[in-house]
């Protein structure tokens, strides 16, 4: 009876001091993606220009490719785009198929079920302005007899309401209809984030002119991250972003794709800050 409770006396030993000792040496989630080899994040197919995938070549491009390959050639690993949706990114970090997603704001839903990074750059709302409402600041556009057209409960509306109280705001069911009023000349701007209004212009001028009304009103791009207890891989990647957007970098890979949707440096308002 003795040897049998020295025996289990033992056994209990023995697991608790694995236990402690893979404690010990369990490795962080930065440590993790550099024992890999590889990093991980997820690519939107057909988003340019943030995500862009060749359908024949398989290659990627994209503003968040040339982010993320410059990141995991500092951390000295491989880049992995694993194929996602938007809809499904979240639920790739959390099955653990991605380490990574660039492209998400930090929702309140999601910051339950997710971590997030800093901003990784500036996207500033703008205006499409017709040739009669070509102003410089909000506050021109800030009158009963100015017109914005916006999607209904997007964060263009929620910009507009906060920043022209007086204006006359004409919300739509989608950015489509709004577009169709700034056209058709039942409004006088459109309000769109840059990443949007840039295209659109490029592809159809007569639409209006891409404004950047002073001060420069922004939202901002973040990239989620699985929700474990240790972060220190989104604070390698916090301190890597801003060592890289004080460089110009981010900014840089910014203006570059957005070739990739017709959009040269020359188009950007003067007074944008990446």
């Amino acid at each position: 009876m003795k040897l049998v409770k020295t025996l289990k006396v033992g056994v209990a030993s023995l697991i608790t001091a694995l236990a402690l000792n893979s404690t010990a040496y369990a490795q962080t989630t930065l440590e993790e993606v550099i024992a890999s080899g590889k990093l991980r994040i997820g690519g939107v197919t057909d988003a340019a220009p943030t995500f862009k995938k060749d359908r024949r070549s398989g290659e990627w491009e994209g503003i968040f490719i040339d982010i993320a390959e410059s990141l995991a050639n500092d951390l000295g690993v491989e880049l992995e785009v694993v194929t996602t949706t938007w809809g499904n990114s979240v639920l790739d970090l959390q099955a653990d198929k991605i380490d990574m997603m660039f492209g998400l704001n930090p929702t309140e839903a999601r910051k339950k079920v997710i971590n997030f990074s800093s901003p990784v750059f500036n996207n500033a709302f703008t205006l499409v302005a017709r040739k009669n409402a070509q102003f410089e600041t909000w506050e021109d556009y800030n009158k009963p007899e100015i017109r914005i057209a916006v999607d209904a409960g997007s964060a263009h509306d929620a910009t507009v309401t906060r920043l022209l109280p007086n204006a006359t705001i004409l919300r739509f069911d989608n950015v489509s209809e709004a577009s169709i009023a700034l056209q058709s000349g039942k409004a006088d701007a459109q309000c769109f984030v840059m990443m949007l209004s840039l295209p659109i212009v490029k592809k159809n001028p007569q639409l209006g002119t891409v404004i950047a009304p002073s001060p420069v009103a922004y939202t901002t791009s973040h990239a989620g991250f699985q929700k474990r207890g240790d972060t220190s891989l989104e604070d390698y990647v916090n301190a890597w972003l801003a060592k890289n957007s004080e460089s110009g970098f981010i900014g840089e890979a910014v203006i570059r794709n957005m070739s990739l949707v017709g959009v040269t440096p020359a188009d950007f308002p003067s007074n944008l800050k990446l």
